[in-house]
């Protein structure tokens, strides 16, 4: 591009110098030699210039192709290398994509495994729970119809006991009676015994105690010697007070027998 502008503005200079010099040959213009010389030496120091520029041109215009050459190699590389890159990751998702798939696919079927392997567990312990539920409730059943027949005889038996206790406490009751009854007789009895016993001795101790206290007015009688004499008297009280304190005391053990069996 800029070559051929190079190019047609040269043969623009060419054919302006080439007009100008068959101008001044065919009718001369009213200019001199030398300024038509100098004009000559201008115009072919221009077309010197331009030749320079339009060369500066060519080697831009190179240097540019070249550039562009290398810009489009470095293109050419860069999209070779960018579908490159693309194609490797596209390999790399496409495997991650096929790996997740397969992972997925085995976590499913893991997964699938592990619940019914659970159901199935679930479903046996539930099973096992029912049928020990069931056992127990008839287990339970029988010990507590076991545990309320065993109360039914317990309470029955303590209740035949009670019943006999209470004919045994009625019984005692009544012989507790009868025996108050006889032994209240009895003491009385005794007691009377006792007490007659007892007037009885004393009426004796006073008739020894005046026998004592009387003088001796006659001698002894031959068939009861020494029965009238002090020593015999005294001893004969003696025995008597003896057998007072000992029927005193027999008295006393008996109602104090009595008390204790009231």
């Amino acid at each position: 591009m800029f070559l051929g502008g190079a190019r047609n503005m040269a043969d623009s200079a060419s054919e302006s110098d080439s007009s100008s010099v068959d101008g001044a040959m065919v009718a001369p213009s009213p200019l001199s030699r030398e300024q038509i010389q100098k004009r000559v030496e201008s115009l072919q120091q221009e077309n010197r210039v331009l030749k320079m520029e339009l060369e500066t041109y060519r080697l831009r215009v190179k240097t540019l192709q070249e550039e562009n050459r290398a810009l489009r190699q470095v293109s050419v590389n860069i999209q070779a290398k960018a579908e490159q890159e693309e194609e490797f990751i596209s390999n790399t998702l496409l495997k991650k994509i096929q790996a997740l798939k397969k992972e997925k696919e085995t976590l499913a079927l893991n997964y699938e495994q592990e619940e019914e392997c659970l159901t199935n567990d679930l479903s046996r312990k539930l099973n096992q729970l029912r049928q020990e539920k069931v056992q127990l409730e008839q287990s339970l059943e029988q010990e507590q119809e076991a545990l309320v027949n065993k109360l039914m005889r317990k309470i029955e038996r303590l209740e035949a006991q009670t019943l006999a206790k209470q004919a045994n406490l009625e019984q005692l009751r009544r012989e507790k009676v009868e025996l108050e009854c006889t032994l209240e007789q009895e003491q009385e009895a005794l007691v009377n015994r006792l007490w007659k016993r007892m007037d009885k001795l004393e009426a004796e101790k006073r008739m020894l105690q005046e026998r004592l206290e009387q003088p001796p007015s006659a001698p002894s009688s031959p068939r009861d010697p020494g029965h009238d004499t002090p020593a015999a008297l005294g001893a004969h009280v003696a025995r008597l007070r003896g057998e007072l304190a000992r029927l005193r005391s027999q008295l006393h053990d008996t109602q104090q027998e009595h008390n204790e069996k009231v």
